[in-house]
């Protein structure tokens, strides 16, 4: 995957990676809200999304394949395999392949939960969260702001047809046909390039990743495509190579648990920041500090156990917990 920084179709169809790796899906991600995404009538009496298009409940009966997204947090990992599951001789792994085989003639709500129930596909996905050491759950903590909501999904040629893969959707979305020898890419930067439109002018609130075949074979074969050069190639191969290294790295910092080493350099700033003080009673303020703290939490468990205790006993004070 490649991120485009660019909807412009001259400026893609001429990048020297095109040639030696053509694009075949986009994978679209947007600040979603109810109201951009809700249905609107079409004049043919069916029902499409406003951001364009019109619903194909057919899509699965014609060979498709698209999975509904049944959980939360999970648009980006369906996304992806909702492109490669449309993707003809696509060599995937195992894990893919044996849910692929399985899913065949299923209706997208059934297939959104095959992929849910895949314990492989889950560990893949969750291996890419940060692991956590401790648990918020249960403290009553204050809601702050709604955070905005994000949502990934999938443009890509089946046939002469451009569709658009949303687990949200009720239906695969068809944006229409094109012909022999036009670039489904063109219209489907030029379907985006309007779905952008209906935000207020200046957001940014967008990316745009491009699923291509890996071009290192080509790149390092001896038969070269007639549009690439041998200069073009070898700064691809080292972008490439480049690039992978950089994947690597980031996705050991996504995993790594920084909380030790936040922990650590607070305990640090507030030792540097007590050193030299001392309390009334001879104690250095750092332990005095920690030692107070001990106490307070004590007391703050105490007092817990006792309103919960009451509550067991249908105590009404023990119904309020949230100064706690």
């Amino acid at each position: 995957m490649d991120e485009l920084y660019s909807l412009d179709y001259g400026t893609i169809a001429s990048d020297p990676l095109t040639s030696a790796s053509p694009i075949n899906a986009l994978i679209f991600l947007f600040k979603w809200t109810a109201e951009r995404e809700g249905d609107d009538p079409t004049e043919s009496g069916a029902r499409g999304p406003r951001t364009g298009g019109v619903y194909d409940p057919e899509f699965g009966e014609k060979g498709g394949f698209y999975a509904k997204q049944v959980v939360n947090n999970a648009c980006a990992t369906l996304a992806i395999v909702n492109a490669l599951g449309n993707l003809p001789g696509l060599q995937v792994g195992q894990v893919l392949q044996d849910i692929f085989n399985f899913g065949v003639g299923m209706d997208s709500w059934t297939l959104g939960e095959v992929l849910t129930s895949s314990s492989d596909l889950r560990t893949i996905h969750n291996s890419l969260s940060p692991p956590s050491a401790i648990s918020l759950d249960g403290l009553d903590l204050p809601k702050g702001e709604a955070e905005d909501a994000y949502h990934f999904v999938v443009y890509l040629p089946i046939g002469d047809t451009l569709y658009e893969l949303d687990g949200l959707k009720r239906h695969a979305v068809n944006h229409g046909t094109f012909s022999e020898n036009a670039d489904w890419l063109e219209r489907a930067l030029a379907v985006i390039q309007r779905r952008i439109e209906l935000y207020p002018p200046g957001s940014v609130e967008f990316n745009l990743q491009a699923i291509r075949p890996d071009p290192l074979p080509i790149l390092t074969s001896s038969s070269l495509p007639p549009q690439l050069t041998q200069t073009d190639a070898r700064e691809l191969l080292f972008a490439e190579e480049a690039k992978r290294k950089r994947w690597e790295f980031e996705n050991a910092l996504r995993r790594h648990n920084h909380l030790g080493l936040a922990v650590g350099l607070l305990e640090a700033l507030a030792k540097a920041s007590l050193a030299a003080g001392v309390s009334p009673d001879g104690i250095s303020l750092w332990d005095k500090t920690i030692s107070d703290s001990k106490e307070k939490m004590k007391v703050r468990i105490a007092k817990r156990r006792e309103m919960l205790a009451m509550a067991g006993k249908g105590g009404k004070e023990a119904m309020d917990l949230d100064d706690l």
